[in-house]
């Protein structure tokens, strides 16, 4: 037994309560090395005869990635406070694991148990529901559509007349996502997301110049009122983005500082290094975002910078009523920051999503204080380098998805917000190597993934396009320019993920060995009476996938076609088409 790959914490992802009544608990051992995980669990203060009393349970090995096993348990603390330790078995010995190591025995003392000491309501990650059943449509506002002529910004080209540039404006505006909601109804969507809005010098608007103001080119407020109450009435929700690590050049503010230097006023709105500021040393002499000269960064460890963006946040929530907010760069922003914004924001709306945008494991910034998600990255890199590169295996994703899901705890998850392609990528098209069967595919997994799912638009009719700006084309209105195959495909898991829940958040999902077929993904969403299993064929040949489960005399659903066939043989196959896949419900 390797004692040293054995991990536990008495928080975050190792421990937490996923209700008010119930708590979750993980354990990481070695991958292959424990037969059996039991947890040893009471209430501190149950003693009888001098000795403490304690409850076994049986813990359930929920997934290996490459390195370890991950154990879990659920239970309900009558008190709502806990000890607890594990008894770990290899089929050759048995060792106790407590919060000051490991025994032969379970220890008699209390103290070298770890510790739960109450479940608070108030400590609960809790998210908006409505997130776990949201399918989000990112918009890109300057390419999206154009519904207003007379507010397109100088020099302006006819839509879609040229390639997109880092520098080119095509008019796409609010007004053009008002007339085509329509068509977001149709897809299935349920939640919007638009980078930024607010006036801005450039194209994609992350170097804001006026926080409080919207751009011209978009619309004026009004339509801003109008487009949130029409999305509301069509139960989509609409979630703006904030650029809160770093102004624009053109920042009212930091073009004072350009010009008095010391003497200005906003000095320490930004961190600036030795005046008089130098805009063209490289790197600059102030902090900015990466080594962008036109984006200073903002000092929110300032009382007046700070109150000035937690008054942006509110004001957007109080007087457009929007339902979330995306936070740029979030991870370079100080975590007091984001405490108090989300007191602000939450104390006006509630329900408010708050999202970050981080790329890397983000845990500190998702116990409850902070964000109710972040934007999966790592879910993302691995999509693409399975279907769309072809660089790793069908074990070798099943394995980093394990990893990734045992990241945070099972209500993050839920609301965790899935992409495989955004303003800041190559299209997922293009990442294909422009195969719609491996596009597919792509759809048939995170549409059927627990999170809360988001199409770049244009994606869905096969737009394609490299790496920023070439991501960033304006969307073809043309129907003869849409690739219908690719939209049908996206519509339909749409509402299969609306009209069966597993396929949403509901149940726990588990994948099935990879030795059982190397060339397939295979997982399970089960909520103990139903099970949906979704079969994804990863070669570009046709292929037979034996079900590993006893389902003789139950009734098989094919959710894709409808198809109903009885199990009555011993061995039910499944027969694939080149990059194919199926989703059964028994």
């Amino acid at each position: 037994m390797l004692l040293e790959a054995i991990y536990h914490r008495p928080k975050d992802n190792y421990a937490y309560a996923c209700t008010n009544e119930e708590l979750h608990i993980r354990l990481r051992t070695k991958k292959n090395d424990i037969k059996t995980a039991t947890l040893l669990h009471g209430d501190p203060y149950h003693w009888e005869n001098e000795g403490w009393i304690y409850d076994k349970m049986a813990m359930t090995m929920t997934g290996s990635d490459h390195l370890f096993d991950y154990w879990f348990a659920s239970l309900t603390p009558p008190f709502r406070r806990l000890r607890y330790g594990f008894v770990l078995n290899d089929g050759e010995e048995e060792i106790f694991y407590g919060e000051k190591g490991f025994s032969e025995n379970p220890s008699s003392d209390i103290g070298d148990y770890f510790c739960f000491p109450f479940l608070n309501p108030i400590d609960v990650f809790q998210a908006p529901s409505w997130v776990k059943n949201t399918v989000w449509y990112q918009i890109f506002p300057e390419r999206f559509a154009n519904g207003d002529r007379n507010n397109d910004p100088k020099g302006a080209l006819e839509w879609n007349s040229a390639e997109p540039s880092t520098t080119n404006f095509f008019g796409g505006d609010l007004e053009g996502v008002i007339e085509n909601i329509p068509y977001l109804k149709e897809l299935g969507i349920s939640g919007i997301y638009f980078t930024p809005i607010f006036k801005a010098h450039s194209n994609h608007k992350y170097d804001t110049i006026d926080y409080f103001e919207l751009d011209p080119q978009f619309g004026t407020k009004d339509t801003l009122k109008e487009l949130v109450g029409k999305c509301h009435e069509n139960g989509i929700k609409v979630m703006l983005d904030a650029v809160f690590n770093h102004s624009g050049f053109h920042f009212p503010h930091f073009q004072d500082v350009i010009e008095k230097g010391e003497e200005s006023p906003y000095s320490d709105w930004f961190h600036i290094r030795e005046f008089p500021i130098n805009t063209e040393s490289s790197p600059p002499n102030y902090d900015t975002f990466a080594f962008e000269a036109y984006m200073p960064k903002l000092n929110t460890e300032n009382r007046e910078v700070r109150e000035y963006l937690l008054e942006v946040g509110r004001y957007w929530v109080k007087e457009f009523d929007i339902d979330g907010w995306r936070l740029d760069v979030a991870n370079e922003v100080d975590h007091q920051f984001w405490r108090d914004f989300r007191k602000e924001v939450k104390l006006i709306k509630p329900e408010l999503y708050i999202l970050g945008e981080i790329w890397h494991d983000s845990m500190p910034w998702l116990r409850g204080d902070q964000f109710d998600a972040v934007m999966n990255y790592p879910f993302t890199a691995n999509i693409i380098n399975l279907f769309a590169k072809q660089s790793i295996s069908p074990a070798q994703f099943a394995e980093n998805l394990t990893s990734v899901i045992h990241m945070y705890p099972k209500n993050i998850n839920e609301v965790n917000f899935n992409l495989v392609g955004s303003h800041d990528t190559p299209r997922i098209l293009t990442e294909c190597g422009d195969d719609i069967r491996r596009l597919k595919q792509i759809y048939s997994f995170m549409l059927s993934f627990t999170g809360t799912p988001c199409i770049y638009y244009g994606d869905e009719i096969g737009l394609t396009g490299e790496q920023d700006p070439g991501c960033r084309k304006c969307f073809p209105w043309e129907k003869e320019k849409h690739n219908e195959e690719i939209f049908n495909h996206v519509q339909k898991h749409i509402e299969l993920r609306r009209s069966h829940p597993l396929l949403a958040n509901e149940g726990n999902l588990s994948f099935l060995p990879a030795d059982l077929h190397e060339g397939c993904i295979a997982f399970t969403k089960s909520n103990g009476e139903d099970t949906i299993f979704i079969l994804l064929n990863c070669l570009e040949e046709a292929t037979t996938y034996s079900l590993p489960f006893d389902l003789k005399g139950k009734k098989i659903v094919n959710l894709w076609n409808n198809e109903e066939f009885a199990a009555e043989a011993e061995t039910i196959e499944v027969e694939l088409e080149e990059y194919g896949f199926a989703i059964l419900h028994f």
